[in-house]
């Protein structure tokens, strides 16, 4: 079915609780728009039936015209929780920090009354800093109303890199931590990441993905799934939440 926005919606049955829903888009920006348009619809459910909400979002540059759409929504922000799904370990104020991305392109305009919650702490790295970034994560008001993920070329999502030290139990949905430190094989900056297990305790999950490579890749971490490769197959074929994969 085909909607205002130009977006085709294609529902797969992964049994009879849990759905992949893809969303095909005409292009980029239609993704982004009826994406944001989802997100905002959640959370105002989220404010009304709960009186708080939840946004766990993704970082890199290709979410900021998504990020300009939902800072203009109009939402009661000072009601809505916000974190990463994942951190490089480096200073807020380096322009490798997602935190600095989400202050300059989503906290703002009428999202500045949000509530966020960084990722990053003063800790020298990311081990020591574990526990005090899991004490402030657990803050947030759970399951998170909404999670945007990112991919990556190489398949990873959140922080979860193919050959990562400690992919593996990061991956493990029995791991009760939710927060794990990923040194990634081939990309700068040791990060911070939610687990698997985290990134679930969620009530939808949502993946936009854009350019003939990734989804190639998507394609292939669905039909033959194998998370140590394509970390973003664990999201794709678990059974615990919805996932809302937006295509333009």
């Amino acid at each position: 079915m085909q909607n205002s926005r130009g977006t085709v919606t294609d529902g797969s049955n992964a049994n009879e609780d849990v759905m992949l829903i893809e969303h095909r888009c005409t292009d980029a920006e239609a993704a982004t728009a009826a994406l944001a348009d989802a997100i905002i619809d959640r959370l105002r459910t989220a404010l009304t039936e709960r009186g708080v909400a939840s946004l766990v979002v993704s970082g890199g540059k290709s979410p900021v015209p998504l990020f300009a759409r939902l800072r203009a929504a109009d939402l009661d922000w000072s009601r809505v929780w916000i974190t990463l799904a994942d951190e490089r370990w480096v200073d807020p104020s380096s322009p490798d920090s997602n935190e600095r991305l989400l202050r300059e392109h989503l906290l703002v305009d009428r999202a500045a009354a949000a509530r966020f919650v960084a990722l990053k702490s003063a800790f020298a790295t990311v081990a020591d800093g574990l526990a005090a970034s899991a004490a402030a994560l657990a803050t947030i008001p759970r399951p998170f109303d909404v999670v945007v993920l990112g991919m990556g070329e190489d398949g990873h999502t959140a922080s979860l890199f193919p050959g990562a030290a400690g992919l593996a139990a990061a991956l493990a949905l029995d791991n009760p931590a939710s927060l794990a430190a990923i040194t990634p094989p081939a990309a700068p900056h040791p990060r911070i990441s939610l687990t698997l297990s985290a990134l679930l305790d969620a009530r939808c999950l949502m993946l936009p993905l854009a350019g003939a490579t990734k989804l190639a890749i998507y394609q292939q971490a669905r039909e033959t799934p194998d998370a140590l490769r394509w970390p973003i197959s664990a999201v794709l074929t678990q059974q615990r939440v919805s996932v809302e994969v937006w295509l333009g």
